[in-house]
C-alpha cells in the first residue's frame, strides 16, 4: 500500500527561494559574505547576488557548486527552486486561465 506524504507547507503561501535560505540562514550561520560565498562557488559575485535576491534560479550546475560547497544534496537545491517555480507558473495561470494550455481529446492519460 502507498502512503501519502502530505507536506508541511502552507500551500498558499509560496515555497521559499533557495536563495533566501542562503542569505537568511547559511551566509549569517557561517559569517561569511556575499564575496567570500561566490570565491568558494568559482562564480561572480553578481551572480550570489542575484541568487541572494531571488532574481536569479539555482540550475543544475549552480546546485551542485552549493552542495560541493556548503552542503546539501545537489536534488534538495534543485527540488527547493522547482517548488517555487511550480507555484509561480501556476499562479501566472490562476490569474489568467485562458492561458492554459487545452488536453487533447480522448488521450487516456488526461
Amino acid at each position: 500500500m502507498r502512503t501519502i506524504k502530505k507536506s508541511l507547507r502552507n500551500p498558499l503561501r509560496r515555497p521559499t527561494h533557495p536563495g533566501a535560505i542562503l542569505r537568511e540562514d547559511i551566509l549569517p550561520a557561517l559569517g561569511i559574505s556575499q564575496s567570500a560565498l561566490a570565491a568558494y562557488l568559482g562564480v561572480s559575485r553578481l551572480t550570489v547576488s542575484e541568487i541572494l535576491l531571488e532574481k536569479r534560479l539555482i540550475s543544475a550546475e549552480m546546485a551542485l557548486r552549493i552542495s560541493k560547497t556548503i552542503g546539501g544534496s545537489p536534488e534538495s537545491w534543485l527540488q527547493m527552486q522547482s517548488a517555487v517555480d511550480l507555484w509561480d507558473v501556476t499562479q501566472r495561470f490562476k490569474a489568467d486561465p485562458k492561458k492554459l494550455p487545452r488536453p487533447i481529446p480522448n488521450y487516456a492519460f488526461a
